[in-house]
């Protein structure tokens, strides 16, 4: 289950534990590393014949018994960070697994209409970029903020023990750097904001010029297109410049003042005046210089962590917000459709975030064993209508039933069994033939599968292939021609058997010879079925028994073809101007005009 509570932290919930661990083991790890520079320092110390009077540490104690604590100190830093980053790789990995897996439970579960508005490009960023990102963060940053957190806050305390003024003036030093770097980072976030814009729009120009290679070959001497790649490069050019100008003094003083030489000198200054006039012995002297630094050391690196962290927080949120989505609301006491007709009742949806509905009152029936076609012009909502009866999305208001069963009233699994889909868009997976058609009925046997492929005007020709029903079709079925994967498609829903079919305009993008094979499969897939075509080649239903008509999401007329044709409505211009465009030809008449 996805942690609900929100932000990067709150998703790390089921691992929460083990990151604090692991950070508590890093920073503790750093703070022996620290610790055994106090150590080295004292020996020093007693290397050049003094006496150490560093606070904490035995007056009495030999070099060698220093040497093995400093020793002993820097191995336990080295064992501890080491151990933090293998609990926190584990946690990590352990994060990953089970968010992937909730995420695509979670996607199982949800209205297809999301999905597909969705897109799978911003999915596929959500599930692998943005849990890979967390991962990262958990695995390898976790214990370098804690780390980068205790070096400071350590180091800080050693110095005001060892000596509170040259501790201040070590201060001082980092507060002038801190003081600089901030007034170069006063318009960060509007520079920032800038500065990704256009970045974004380089990207975006080097996609479209990529992907609209065949085209601008064809038609463009590549001036336009290469000209808005190179107005994005100067664009991007002119803001990285503005921002340099605009913090490049400070931020260089900054960058400067927080170097270690600045912060090395002034405490090395101060320091010998103090040795001079006997207040400090080489000891402090040695160790205070080596901690210094460990203050601008330890937080520069926390600075240019924050860009990591950002983008982590902004994948969180993306996870957050499809995590928020509602699953599709499963019916406490489901229902079985009593047949396969189908109802449409005042049917009324809106995609949302638009205000003009797709559908609107929309209603008629589908008696069993009938073919209804749903016709009208480009975004009529015809598509849409058939998308709702496997709940895309759910109706607004009104109800479409199956069966005599509202669809809302269905199990999902109950409602996919009933109804089988043949869009115009196949989809294949990357497996065999074999794999791709048992997607219809996981259990069918090969000899099931085949009688299915013979249906659907398809057998002869997967078996002509290497080899045969586990010859592979590719990635989305890219070995195969446009027919042949809509041949699977329908031998597919053939093996599922359901008494509803449902076809969106299945033989769209068919040539001439597919054409007739595909018809003689969707003849077959449609006996005994209550069948529904989306269509727009018109000819293709002139015999179905009835025919309904939408127009900007209403329906406008209903009936059969003749009679609809006699009442000269919208129907009979369609049918005048799919006439007029099955007669286009391309001989040049004498006005000049193609025919």
């Amino acid at each position: 289950m996805i942690p609900l509570r929100p932000g990067l932290w709150g998703l790390m919930a089921p691992v929460r534990g083990r990151i604090i661990l692991a950070m508590a083991l890093a920073a503790l790890g750093m703070a022996c590393s620290i610790t055994a520079v106090v150590a080295l320092a004292a020996v020093l110390d007693l290397v050049r014949g003094g006496t150490p009077d560093l606070p904490l540490l035995d007056a009495e104690a030999s070099a060698p018994a220093l040497g093995f604590l400093a020793a002993a100190l820097i191995l336990a830093g080295l064992s501890l960070r080491t151990v933090s980053f293998i609990v926190s790789h584990r946690a990590a990995f352990d994060l990953e697994e089970g968010l992937r897996l909730d995420l695509a439970d979670h996607l199982a579960r949800l209205p297809l209409g999301i999905l597909i508005t969705t897109g799978p490009g911003a999915l596929t960023k959500i599930i692998q970029g943005d849990v890979r990102a967390l991962h990262a963060f958990v695995a390898d940053s976790t214990p370098l903020v804690a780390r980068n957190v205790a070096a400071p806050v350590v180091s800080l305390a050693w110095l005001l023990v060892i000596d509170i003024r040259l501790a201040l003036v070590a201060l001082a030093v980092f507060a002038a750097g801190m003081m600089a770097m901030r007034l170069a980072m006063k318009d960060y976030a509007t520079l920032r904001q800038r500065y990704d814009h256009a970045r974004e729009a380089i990207q975006t120009a080097v996609i479209e010029f990529v992907q609209a290679m065949p085209v601008v070959r064809l038609f463009d001497d590549a001036s336009t297109s290469f000209g808005r790649y190179q107005r994005a490069l100067e664009d991007f050019r002119l803001v990285f410049k503005g921002w340099v100008q605009a913090s490049g003094v400070a931020g260089r003083v900054a960058l400067l003042v927080l170097s270690p030489l600045p912060t090395l000198i002034t405490v090395l200054a101060v320091g010998l005046v103090l040795m001079a006039g006997g207040s400090l012995g080489f000891a402090g002297l040695a160790a205070v210089l080596m901690l210094s630094t460990g203050v601008a050391d330890a937080l520069l690196p926390l600075m240019w962590m924050s860009e990591f962290i950002r983008k982590s927080r902004a994948g969180a949120l993306r996870i957050h917000e499809l995590a928020r989505e509602r699953p599709l609301p499963e019916p406490a006491a489901p229902r079985v459709p009593a047949d396969a007709s189908l109802v449409f009742d005042a049917v009324r949806f809106t995609y949302p975030g638009r205000e003009t509905p797709a559908l609107d009152g929309v209603g008629f029936s589908v008696a069993p064993g009938s073919v209804c076609a749903v016709v009208g012009p480009s975004g009529a909502g015809k598509s849409t209508l058939a998308r709702l009866i496997p709940r895309f999305w759910d109706v607004d208001s009104g109800a479409i039933r199956v069966g005599g069963v509202d669809v809302r009233e269905c199990a999902t699994d109950t409602l996919m069994n009933r109804v089988s889909f043949v869009f115009q868009e196949t989809f294949l997976f990357h497996g065999s033939v074999l794999e791709n058609i048992r997607m219809g009925r996981p259990g069918a046997s090969l000899e099931d599968v085949q009688a299915a492929a013979r249906a659907a005007q398809i057998h002869t020709f997967i078996e002509s292939l290497p080899e045969g029903y586990d010859t592979l079709v590719g990635e989305r079925g890219a070995r195969l021609s446009g027919g042949q994967r809509q041949r699977l498609t329908i031998a597919r829903a053939l093996l599922r058997d359901a008494p509803i079919l449902v076809l969106d305009e299945a033989t769209a993008f068919a040539d001439a010879e597919n054409e007739t094979l595909l018809v003689q499969a969707l003849a077959t897939l449609m006996r005994g079925r209550t069948v529904l075509i989306i269509a727009h080649r018109l000819s293709t239903i002139r015999d179905a028994d009835q025919i309904v008509v939408l127009d900007q999401g209403c329906l406008v007329e209903q009936g059969r073809h003749d009679d609809l044709l006699a009442r000269n409505g919208l129907y009979a211009r369609l049918w005048q101007t799919h006439q007029a465009a099955r007669s286009w030809t391309l001989r040049l008449p004498s006005s000049g005009v193609l025919a």
